[in-house]
């Protein structure tokens, strides 16, 4: 049974965004992938709506993907859109989640955790995390997944950035492109798509 991606953008990262669409493509070799954009997005603010009308977005993306597919649906997201996945999936079943880059500490600061839907989750889900990202230092996300009820599993991304970027220097010493990087991150969501529909099936 083929996955079914419903694919959130960051705070800054619309659905066109050349990350977004190289994503996209990657996933497309797992299975079918839909892109779609908050409000505020859509009609070319800068500011993210508030996080009801977001979640709101979120949901009516998802009740649009359920009449398409038939299989099972993951929601993953880049930051903001994998953050607000996990609300969506408070009040919605979903096969997993995926956060590509979870903003943990709110601009950054150690002190403004957003854990709380973290903590109330039960779904499933995969933490894709560079390791050089100020808004998820890893210690602290390790404090919150010991205390989730959720089955929640973890891709540290070596040198990674919160876009999964990795610097020239970093991919110079490993001798390797960020193409290499990216396929190591794409294999591991195929891992958890792929145990979870099991699991469930």
């Amino acid at each position: 049974m083929k996955p079914y991606f419903l694919f959130a953008p960051g705070a800054g990262a619309s659905s066109t965004h050349p990350w977004m669409q190289k994503w996209k493509h990657y996933l497309e070799s797992i299975g079918e992938v839909v892109l779609f954009d908050y409000d505020y997005m859509r009609e070319g603010r800068k500011r993210p709506d508030p996080p009801p009308q977001l979640i709101a977005a979120h949901r009516s993306a998802l009740v649009a993907a359920r009449e398409k597919s038939s299989g099972p649906i993951f929601l993953i997201g880049k930051s903001m859109g994998g953050r607000i996945g996990c609300h969506v999936a408070l009040e919605e079943e979903v096969a997993g989640l995926i956060c590509l880059g979870y903003p943990l500490c709110g601009g950054g600061d150690r002190t403004k955790l957003r854990d709380k839907v973290l903590r109330e989750l039960q779904t499933p889900i995969l933490f894709v995390q560079g390791t050089r990202d100020p808004l998820c230092p890893f210690d602290l996300l390790e404090g919150v997944r010991s205390q989730m009820k959720a089955p929640n599993f973890v891709h540290l991304a070596e040198d990674g950035d919160h876009s999964l970027r990795v610097t020239k220097r970093g991919l110079q010493a490993a001798g390797e492109t960020q193409d290499d990087f990216d396929r190591r991150i794409l294999a591991a969501i195929s891992k958890f798509v792929h145990e979870n529909i099991a699991r469930s099936g």
